[in-house]
């Protein structure tokens, strides 16, 4: 549970004690984490106990309640250690406690929220599908009335928390006459449920201590109170918000690892001596690291600029999907670059930059692939350019 002091802190106390964890005890214990495969106890403990599992959660219900760009702030801070760490409370703080805070009736968010924020119930966002990735309208779980109960058959992939979660948020086709979005609900799912089977990966390209997993649901009952917001086919929808709010911290996961990375190398560069001289003085190197600065800049920009206007009422989606597909690519480009400067230490032995670099290449693929966010920006951008001549969320009055 949240520890009661943290309740009282304003902002700036909050984001420097969670720096002070980052700095003194999520860093350090990276090579634990990877050595035992799993994040420790203790350190899901202490997450718990600062509130990482309620920042984005009302204090009504339990949580700390902080702005969208304070969140981004706090993500900024955390995610210089392992993002790793972050996946394993990203979904209680973005895609399962936005929807049903949105979407959920008032008796789901009371059972719900309060022990999310708490650390005391894990969930997960079970969306993904062998058929059905980023084209999540013809999803082929089936959800089907009998009585008081949904009978829930079908199967989910790459699911964040899957083997941990204590509830899973499952999207499954209610309306089987419906093969699009309209006929997709929102269930809440008791992962210790009778037909329940959570299978984990043997192998992880990156991410490794925290692997996704896939859930099989052969006819598992679920109480038909347990229909988010107690409503059918509009599940895609009520995940909207959620993948939104995902997004942004994705994006700001992505300028928490590169500056991380950045600082490694930078420190590495200024100690390492060739040619008679620090890797530093040579000029192929400061045009490096250069540029990896200025491009973590912009994804910082965009990221918070992105966030402030969440804040401010109208989700910006194709802003934030621009901060997404900017900020993981950008990762991606800075993790690259600062394996070449790292030399032979960049592909032997523990240092964290490798390790980083494998880890945010998934980035690119989660909450929507590079490809798919540059098909659908580019697709709203010629609908609105042919409507009124402006771009998408454009900063034009």
């Amino acid at each position: 549970m949240i520890d009661p002091e943290i309740l009282d802190y304003d902002f700036p106390t909050y984001r420097k004690a969670i720096a002070d964890f980052t700095r003194n005890e999520l860093i350090p214990a990276e090579n634990e984490m990877v050595e035992a495969g799993e994040v420790p106890a203790r350190i899901l403990e202490r997450m718990a106990a600062l509130g990482l599992f309620g920042i984005s959660i009302p204090r009504a219900y339990g949580g700390l309640e902080w702005s969208m760009e304070q969140q981004v702030q706090l993500t900024f801070e955390f995610t210089r250690a392992s993002c790793v760490y972050r996946s394993r409370f990203s979904t209680v703080i973005g895609l399962c406690s936005q929807a049903i805070l949105d979407h959920g009736t008032e008796e789901q968010r009371r059972r719900m929220l309060p022990a999310m924020a708490a650390g005391e119930l894990v969930t997960a966002f079970a969306l993904t599908e062998e058929a059905a990735g980023s084209d999540a309208a013809h999803l082929r779980t089936t959800a089907v009335r009998r009585g008081d109960v949904y009978v829930l058959d079908g199967s989910k992939r790459y699911i964040t928390n899957a083997a941990w979660a204590d509830a899973f948020v499952v999207f499954a086709r209610t309306d089987e006459s419906d093969e699009g979005a309209g006929g997709v609900s929102a269930l809440i799912v008791d992962a210790s449920s009778p037909g329940v089977r959570t299978v984990l990966p043997t192998i992880m390209n990156g991410h490794a201590e925290a692997p996704v997993g896939e859930i099989y649901f052969d006819s598992v009952e679920v109480p038909a109170a347990n229909l988010l917001g107690g409503l059918e086919g509009s599940g895609l929808t009520m995940a909207l918000r959620g993948i939104n709010h995902a997004r942004l911290h994705v994006a700001a996961t992505c300028v928490g690892q590169a500056t991380r990375m950045l600082e490694e190398t930078t420190s590495h560069v200024n100690g390492r001596r060739q040619f008679g001289a620090p890797l530093a003085d040579l000029g192929a190197v400061q045009a490096t690291l250069g540029a990896g600065f200025a491009e973590l800049e912009a994804g910082r920009a965009l990221t918070v600029e992105s966030a402030r206007a969440f804040d401010a009422g109208d989700i910006p989606r194709h802003r934030i999907a621009a901060a997404k597909l900017y900020s993981s690519e950008m990762a991606s480009r800075v993790a690259d670059r600062c394996v070449q400067l790292l030399g032979g230490e960049g592909i032997v032995g523990p240092h964290p930059v490798p390790r980083m670099w494998r880890d945010v290449r998934a980035l690119r693929i989660y909450e929507g692939s590079s490809p798919v966010h540059e098909r659908n920006l580019a697709k709203a951008m010629i609908r609105q350019v042919a409507t009124d001549g402006a771009l998408p969320n454009s900063y034009r009055v």
